[in-house]
C-alpha cells in the first residue's frame, strides 16, 4: 500500500509532467544507459537533454 508521501508524489507528477512511452530494440536500452551514465545522467535526463539540445539547435537555425 502506498504511503501518503508516495500518493502525493504521484499526484504532483500527474499534474506537472507528461509521460512518453519509448520503445527501443533489445539491447539498446543498456547502450543508452551506459552512455547516460558516462555523462553523469539518468536515462530520463539523458533523453531530455538530447531533446532539449535538438530543439535549441532547430530554434537557432530558424
Amino acid at each position: 500500500m502506498p504511503t501518503a508521501r508516495t500518493k502525493a508524489n504521484r499526484k504532483y507528477n500527474e499534474k506537472a509532467y507528461d509521460r512518453i512511452a519509448l520503445t527501443v530494440k533489445k539491447g539498446r536500452k543498456e547502450e543508452i544507459k551506459k552512455t547516460a551514465e558516462k555523462n553523469g545522467l539518468s536515462i530520463n535526463a539523458y533523453i531530455n537533454k538530447l531533446i532539449d539540445d535538438d530543439i535549441e539547435r532547430e530554434e537557432i537555425q530558424e
